[in-house]
This record gives C-alpha cells, structure tokens and sequence, in this order.
C-alpha cells in the first residue's frame, strides 16, 4: 500500500526512491508490526480479562501450571492484526506469495480462533473436534499448495532442495509437489501449536525461525545473489521477506506480555497461525529441509508426542514422564524459565546450522 504511494510521490521528490528497497521495507515492517503489539497488548488483555477468555488447565498437566488457569488467552488475535498491517502497509501487493502467506497464515488462525472460543467462550472443554480441525486445515493447506503449483514460473519453484549438496534438486511433478506442500504446512502447524505449552516457549524460536527465513527469501529473490550461494533463484521471492519481517517484530511484541510470567497466551489461533505461515514460507523459498532444521525444537516436540502415543498403545509404557517434551524436564525438576531459555538456545544453535547451509554446499 505505501509502497504505491512511495512510487507516486518520487516525481516531485526523489528521496522517496529509498522506500523502494526491500531491506528498508522490511526493517520498517518489523518496527510497524512490533509497535502495534505493543500499543494494543494491553487493551486486547483487558479486554480478554473482563470477558474471562481465560487458560482453562487441564488435569492431565503438571501440578506447577494450576496458577496458570484464567491467563487471558487469544493473544494471538494480536500477532494476526500486526502481521496483517505491517504486511498490507509495506509489502509489493502485486506480489503474488504476499498474498498466498498471508492467506495460508489468516486461515489457520481462524480455525486456531473457532476452536479457542469452543473451549473459552462456549465452555466446550473438547474444542473444535479433531477430525474437523485436521479437515480445515487440510482444506487450506492444499489450497496453498495447488495455487503454489499452478503460478510457478519454473521448475525451481518445485523440485525439493536438499542443504549442503549443490546440484541435488527432486522434481516432484505435480502430485508430489501438492502431496509434499500439504504435509510441510500442516505439519509445521501443529508442530508449533504442541510446543506452545510454556510461558514463551513457541513464540521465541518462530521469531528466530522467521528471521533466517527472511535471509533465504532475500537471496533466494536475488538472482546475483541465488547464482554466487547457489540456491535457486524464485523471482519474486524477496518480497515474503517482507511478510516474515512482521512475524518478527509481531512475536517479539507479543513477547513483551507472553514472557514467564505471562500475562498472555496464544492459544490455538496464534499457535497454528504461526506454524503455518512458517511452512508456507519454506516452500515458496525451497528450504523445507531446512526448516526442519531450524524448527529442530518443533520437531522434537512433535516426535516426544508420537513416540509416547506409540509406546503406550504397543508396550503399555511411557518413554517421557509427559509429552510434548518439555513437561517432562518440567516433572524432572527443571523450573519453567530454564526449560524455556534452554530450548531457546537449542532453537538459536539450530538457526545458525540453518544458515550455515547457504554456503557450506
């Protein structure tokens, strides 16, 4: 939207010229999107504390999370709002992956929003039933991928990379493409939505997550800088830069009330929300193993629950003390804060391995 003004504004003032480049753009929707968590956080939880949409704990829990019940949640309502303007307000609007991401992101955080006010707003301790929420979200996740498919320009925009080797690049075809498209988004969703259990403990390594994205998507737009990295180059791809830049500056807004202890949870709508728009990025970049990577904590948080539903339904024994993982360190003994900053850590260390893959090749 500015973006246009900008453009129109440079005949009578050529220093309008610097809003046309990409890095500034993005600095500025980080800075856009934090400023409207920040300014509107307060409001959104006073709101949500008057109407008591609040954390309902259940008893399957550790004992430690009792004195969280009635922490306002839907906070991230407030994540969606700032990712929204800050992208309307300064990406290229004509860019097509724009608005793909932000719709894939918009459409799992409604399905997040109706299963949240089942549970908090309709008392239906069961929320949206699984089967229906895996439908939605599967409804949404192949819309992605087929329109993905369909407006590629090219056969980089499909075949799967794989890090650290140079000319290793899978055609999919088309099936294979949607199939493999589907299950990055769909996966990535929930695997955040399993690892927000804890005080900060998803928004963190999203943030950090979209961050590295925003580096891939900005060279990956690059055609100098995809041909010296060796990555391919997806016309167009910069622009999500843009998009991820307000998940950045959204989350660490966010954080601001999130962080131990929290005046503020996600719920589902900001936790699927925010898996996805990680999943439809990768793809649009061709990092999906890369994502894996970075998001290593997702994944481990999603393995700890697969692996203990196994184990119980094979042997009748538990691997964890309780999945997802981190409430097992949790009943091991280990306070909240130092799960959550430990993870934090992995999730940095795990980042920097991501990163590292654009030139060891």
């Amino acid at each position: 939207m500015l973006l246009e003004l900008f453009d129109w504004l440079t005949q009578y003032y050529g220093g309008f010229r610097v809003f046309g480049y990409l890095t500034l753009r993005a600095i500025l929707a980080a800075l856009t999107a934090l400023s409207i968590a920040l300014l509107v956080g307060p409001w959104m939880i006073r709101v949500l504390a008057e109407r008591q949409i609040g954390q309902v704990v259940r008893d399957y829990g550790p004992d430690t999370h009792l004195g969280k019940s009635g922490t306002p949640t839907m906070g991230g309502a407030l994540i969606l709002v700032a990712i929204a303007a800050g992208t309307l307000l300064w990406a290229d609007l004509g860019n097509r992956f724009v608005w793909i991401a932000l719709a894939v992101t918009l459409a799992y955080g409604l399905i997040g929003f109706y299963d949240d006010y089942l549970k908090l707003i309709v008392k239906n301790p069961r929320g949206l039933a699984a089967r229906w929420k895996y439908f939605w979200q599967s409804v949404a996740g192949l819309a992605a991928a087929i329109a993905l498919w369909q407006t590629a320009a090219g056969p980089a925009e499909t075949a799967l990379y794989v890090p650290f080797f140079k000319e290793v690049a899978l055609p999919l075809g088309a099936v294979g493409f949607v199939v493999f498209t589907y299950f990055v988004i769909v996966g990535s969703s929930n695997a955040v939505n399993l690892t927000d259990g804890l005080d900060g403990l998803a928004i963190m390594p999203c943030v950090m997550v979209a961050g590295a994205l925003g580096v891939f998507a900005y060279a990956t737009g690059h055609v100098n800088f995809a041909a010296y990295l060796q990555i391919p180059y997806v016309p167009g791809a910069g622009e999500v830069m843009i998009f991820v830049s307000t998940i950045v500056g959204a989350g660490l807004g966010f954080l601001w009330f999130n962080t131990y202890p929290a005046q503020v949870f996600m719920g589902d709508i900001g936790a699927l929300a925010l898996g996805a728009a990680l999943g439809v990025v990768a793809v649009i970049v061709r990092q999906e193993i890369v994502l894996a990577i970075m998001g290593g904590i997702f994944v481990l948080e999603t393995v700890s629950v697969i692996l203990q539903v196994a184990s119980f339904r094979l042997r009748g024994k538990r691997i964890f003390r309780m999945a997802p993982i981190h409430h097992h360190y949790e009943l091991k003994g280990w306070a909240e804060p130092k799960v959550i900053v430990r993870f934090w850590i992995i999730s940095f260390m795990l980042v920097l391995v991501g990163l590292a893959t654009l030139k060891l090749r």
